[in-house]
């Protein structure tokens, strides 16, 4: 069978690299009045193995919203750091985020649920866009930035992980495209915050290989 355009895939090659890799270890973090503790803290290794729950040694302390095989692996962008940067006008260092790895770019189109990334020996595919809370604020020493990072829309994406294997940083990316029915990042994102979202939007978002915590929110707003 032969599958009309906009359910097809397609490779598509751009200039990307793998720029660092980052596992974090727990450690203490206060939020507010709150002691807990946490894996955002991430540091740069050189290379690192990557199963279908994550990179190898990471740690993830909040396992009610992250992590899992939906969420495996979160990943950001020079690209979006190069922005980030200018706007507070301070560096930051790769893993600052708490992503796992950190890519040079994500290609000239928008990423969209579905996209893959082939990276060193591992395949990985765009589940979700990362959703900013209080422990980010706490990580960039800023209460508002929870606020700062919704308005800025640049979410980067968890994904799951196809295929396992060793990744070392300056791996080339070739990038996989998901069929263009399913919906970008941008689009998931700002659904998630809309008040009163459409019952067709909600359909549509749900057509898409979504992570189940993420899939599990928008049907919930389905109306009965």
């Amino acid at each position: 069978m032969v599958l009309p355009l906009h359910m097809r895939r397609t490779r598509k090659v751009w200039n990307m690299r793998l720029i660092s890799i980052n596992l974090g270890n727990p450690q203490p973090l206060q939020i507010g009045n709150r002691a807990t503790t946490t894996g955002i803290y991430k540091n740069p290794t050189e290379a690192a193995q990557i199963s279908t729950l994550g990179l190898v040694g990471d740690h993830i302390s909040d396992q009610e919203h992250h992590g899992g095989p939906d969420q495996a692996v979160y990943v950001y962008s020079a690209e979006d750091y190069d922005w980030w940067m200018e706007q507070l006008g301070e560096a930051l260092p790769p893993g600052m985020f708490g992503e796992n790895l950190t890519f040079s770019s994500f290609g000239a189109e928008p990423v969209r649920i579905g996209d893959r990334f082939k990276v060193g020996e591992v395949l990985l595919e765009a589940t979700a866009p990362r959703i900013p809370c209080s422990t980010l604020a706490a990580r960039m020493n800023d209460p508002q930035f929870v606020k700062k990072f919704r308005q800025a829309a640049r979410p980067g994406f968890y994904a799951r992980v196809l295929e396992a294997g060793r990744v070392q940083q300056g791996d080339p990316i070739q990038k996989i495209s998901a069929p263009a029915a399913f919906p970008t990042l941008s689009e998931v994102f700002h659904l998630w915050y809309d008040k009163a979202p459409e019952a067709a939007r909600l359909r549509w978002i749900l057509t898409a290989p979504l992570a189940e915590r993420a899939r599990a929110v928008f049907a919930a707003r389905l109306p009965l």
